[in-house]
């Protein structure tokens, strides 16, 4: 969640029957009704990626950046007849990137990530998540409520 406030509003304490616990759970209800109205979307955090590689690789590393659902923001000439690539990329979909760059220009490219923003993750993969979090929590004898 991001950008998120809570005011517990016309609460007062009385000696004889208050407690930071009744406080607690207030709050616990409180959040779990404003999440449930809010419409929440799962987020993913998205990376400012550059790479920079020789030229004779542009067309593989763009291909293989599209399968990572990356938005290409630019391309120029570099050193020495190498290009630099900027994109923003799922940060989910750079885990193992280092292999997949260096298996595609034979260990001559370079890349830079850096955090950007988060995102909503698209719809078909939301339903993997949930489907994944529910068979998890099936496995951990865990039942979601």
């Amino acid at each position: 969640m991001v950008h998120v406030r809570v005011a517990l509003v016309d609460g007062k304490y009385h000696d004889v029957d208050s407690s930071s616990q009744a406080f607690e759970v207030a709050a616990r209800l409180g959040m779990k009704e404003a999440v449930a109205l809010a419409g929440p979307t799962i987020l993913e955090p998205i990376m400012n990626v550059t790479i920079t590689a020789p030229e004779s690789n542009m067309g593989d590393i763009n291909s293989d950046l599209n399968t990572k659902r990356a938005r290409i923001l630019g391309m120029e000439p570099g050193p020495n007849g190498t290009q630099r690539i900027t994109a923003q990329v799922p940060m989910a979909e750079m885990l193992r990137y280092a292999t997949d760059l260096r298996s595609i220009t034979q260990a001559r490219g370079t890349f830079t990530a850096e955090f950007s923003h988060y995102e909503p993750v698209p719809p078909h993969l939301v339903e993997r998540i949930k489907d994944e979090a529910a068979k998890a929590a099936e496995a951990n004898g865990h039942s979601e409520h």
